[in-house]
């Protein structure tokens, strides 16, 4: 009689465990996504208001779609990272399902974009995917570099993330502040992104 596997502790990158969490994460960002559109819809755009819950809808969004992955996946090494990105890939191809089979039927959008690759949606869908896949590479490198220096338990998604959010709320101030003619939405998600990987490029910088 064979014994039974026990599945890994750390850097699981088993199609189970990807497909599982990739599906959570790209259900989650179909919800932000139409919490944003309804709060671009029914909420005044005066007063910052608007800007402040779509900013918010964004960050959250992408901590979600940057260390969920890496976190389900315990990254601590190149599988774990690998496992992570493939499991923001395939999110961001859960999402562009539900998407076209049900957000765009419903009319639950307009999707302005789609003028720009001449009425198609199929100019931005590889964009989508490789910020998603970029998203949760850096990610789970991030928390897997944190586990190496120590953090242990301490490596999931809250420390992970919490100074990339700090730079990019510190991003979307300064677009704010100088009047650059950027969309606060727009600048939170930049900077959390630019913020993620240098962080990620500074941590590989000091193990050299």
């Amino acid at each position: 009689m064979s014994a039974a596997v026990a599945p890994s502790a750390t850097d699981r990158s088993d199609l189970r465990t990807v497909l599982t969490g990739g599906t959570r994460v790209g259900l989650g960002t179909a919800a932000a996504v139409v919490l944003y559109v309804l709060s671009a819809k029914d909420l005044p755009a005066g007063g910052g208001l608007r800007a402040g819950v779509e900013s918010l809808l964004v960050l959250a969004a992408g901590t979600a779609a940057a260390f969920l992955p890496g976190t389900w996946c315990v990254a601590r090494n190149v599988e774990g990272i690998a496992g992570a990105a493939a499991m923001g890939l395939w999110g961001t191809i859960v999402f562009s399902i539900v998407d076209i089979v049900l957000l765009r039927p419903l009319k639950v959008y307009p999707w302005t974009w789609d003028a720009v690759g001449g009425g198609t949606t199929w100019w931005y869908l590889p964009m989508w995917w490789i910020l998603g896949t970029f998203l949760a590479w850096m990610g789970g490198t991030r928390i897997a570099l944190r586990a190496a220096r120590g953090a242990g338990r301490d490596a999931g998604v809250a420390r992970s993330a919490g100074p990339v959010l700090i730079g990019a709320l510190v991003a979307a101030t300064l677009a704010r502040v100088t009047g650059a003619a950027v969309l606060p939405p727009v600048a939170a998600g930049t900077g959390f992104a630019l913020t993620l990987l240098a962080l990620v490029l500074v941590a590989l910088a000091r193990r050299a």
